[in-house]
């Protein structure tokens, strides 16, 4: 495809994501997961149409039933008139680099809907949960006009707090009798929750879990204004969901009237932006690594034990860098 005709077309896609074509959208999340320069002109493009959705984050351990509740929060948001898209982070293939589980199975019932948009995208290794496109798979989904988009993570552990940094408002799901889940919360895990659900509430133990999070809230958010509501649910049969979508309401109110959102919103974009400075200083270190003589020499050094990573480092960022 000639240059000409790729401009040709990515300015179609653009358009027709505007537009609301749904094939279009599927184009350009494609192409934004591959990245490349692409991607970056269809962020460039679609850029001024972005900003005006809700993000939520819906993240917890494998098992405690994050897609079920997605699936009914779907319901809620339709019912309430609003387009939704739903990007669901998957485990990357290790041979592949492509989502394991696809588009989410009990998300199924939704596909006929035209209001509803749902994508699954392979975290391929980052750290966090989330991949590193989702930033620009969510501006993809605002320029086609979705008013709310959920971001359903891998998992959630010490060191994965990235859909905090990605979205307005995090829920935190969780179940019934999960001493490990409870142990995570009491050691700093619950930071990143806007909002808990006790899942799979008609399992033993749903109310005493519950109370055990309230308890361990009421230490960590003293003197907060937001205090963060705990719903117990069984989304299979959509029990105690609505409350959860309205306490998202009022997160939404609270961040708007308080000026969080906006404060929120930078703090996403700073690190977003540290997240691609990053990821450019790396793939520049492997291309040199490869070509670059000095960078040769550094790894001889390193291996040979006459210069330790610290010192190698700095010596990279000051002569690879630097051109």
């Amino acid at each position: 495809m000639s240059s000409g005709t790729l401009k040709f077309s990515l300015e179609s896609i653009a358009e027709n994501i505007v537009k609301g074509d749904r094939r279009a959208l599927a184009r350009a999340l494609s192409i934004v997961e591959d990245g490349g320069p692409e991607a970056l002109e269809l962020v460039q493009r679609l850029l001024p149409k972005t900003g005006n959705a809700q993000l939520i984050g819906v993240t917890g351990s494998p098992g405690v039933g994050k897609s079920t509740l997605v699936d009914a929060l779907i319901s809620e948001i339709r019912a309430a008139g609003l387009k939704v898209g739903v990007l669901a982070i998957d485990p990357s293939s290790p041979f592949t680099g492509g989502a394991i589980l696809g588009d989410r199975i009990r998300m199924q019932a939704h596909t006929m809907d035209k209001n509803v948009f749902i994508r699954s995208m392979a975290n391929r290794g980052h750290a966090g949960g989330t991949a590193l496109a989702t930033y620009d798979a969510a501006r993809m989904l605002e320029a086609g006009g979705y008013d709310v988009i959920i971001i359903e993570t891998v998992g959630v552990g010490q060191s994965e707090l990235a859909i905090a940094q990605t979205a307005d408002t995090t829920i935190l799901v969780l179940m019934p009798g999960s001493g490990d889940d409870i142990q995570a919360i009491k050691s700093g895990i619950m930071e990143i929750g806007d909002i808990f659900v006790v899942n799979k509430g008609d399992l033993p133990g749903a109310n005493k879990t519950a109370s055990e999070i309230i308890a361990s809230l009421e230490l960590s958010t003293k003197g907060s204004e937001w205090k963060p509501p705990v719903h117990v649910t069984n989304a299979e049969v959509n029990e105690g969901v609505n409350a959860v979508w309205n306490s998202v309401a009022a997160h939404k109110n609270y961040l708007n009237s308080s000026g969080q959102l906006k404060l929120r919103r930078k703090h996403k974009l700073q690190t977003e932006l540290s997240e691609l400075v990053a990821e450019i200083a790396r793939n520049k270190l492997n291309d040199s690594l490869e070509k670059s003589q000095a960078a040769q020499k550094l790894m001889n050094q390193l291996l040979e034990s006459e210069l330790d990573p610290h010192s190698a480092a700095r010596e990279v960022f000051e002569k690879i860098f630097s051109n």
